[in-house]
């Protein structure tokens, strides 16, 4: 069973739909209490950084310790942003501080927002990259993590500089792009870490 937090920053129908699609049970809540007992969990995220963890807050201490007890935990676009330190976007609000880091807008050399398929650059063999190659997903953002520690960063992407697209760190995965959204790519990234709670 995955349970994907309903904190109402997600794009919640259609990563519940792909789940489906690879044989997965998926529960969406709010409730605390059952997001403390979940064995897997999925943090999606659209929209503002900031308001994003002010919805966060009461959830905060259950993703901590979910992570703590070593149970797989996937973030995904802005998702993945949450689990950094801070961000330009909201500079006066701290992220969830799991991925030490900063989160800062993509350079205007090319239209921003990020929109669009982009070429995956595999950088280490990582779970959820199993099966996978150069293949391209979906994209949609204005920024993009920074963390401290490089070798957090299992593949990057370009788009007109280098940036990360997917993080990995013990049971933490998080990506960037959106897999519910990539055809059969995505599926295979979801199937991969579904594989990991069983």
């Amino acid at each position: 069973m995955i349970t994907i937090i309903d904190y109402g920053s997600g794009n919640l129908r259609s990563i519940k739909n792909a789940l489906k699609k690879v044989g997965c049970q998926v529960k969406i809540t709010k409730d605390k209490k059952q997001i403390k007992k979940a064995e897997t969990i999925i943090l999606p995220g659209v929209g503002a950084f900031g308001k994003a963890m002010k919805n966060l807050k009461n959830y905060k201490e259950a993703i901590i310790r979910h992570i703590e007890d070593d149970k797989p935990f996937l973030g995904i676009c802005l998702g993945l942003q949450l689990l950094l330190t801070k961000s330009e976007e909201s500079p006066n609000i701290q992220g969830l501080n799991i991925i030490p880091g900063e989160v800062t807008r993509i350079p205007p050399l090319g239209k921003v927002p990020h929109m669009g398929w982009n070429q995956l650059n595999i950088k280490k063999n990582c779970p959820i990259l199993e099966g996978l190659e150069d293949e391209y997903f979906y994209f949609v953002h204005s920024y993009h993590a920074k963390p401290k520690e490089k070798k957090v960063i299992a593949a990057t992407t370009n788009y007109h500089i280098k940036m990360a697209a997917v993080l990995w760190k013990d049971n933490i995965f998080a990506t960037q792009f959106h897999p519910e959204k990539s055809g059969k790519a995505g599926l295979k990234i979801l199937k991969n870490f579904v594989k990991l709670s069983k």
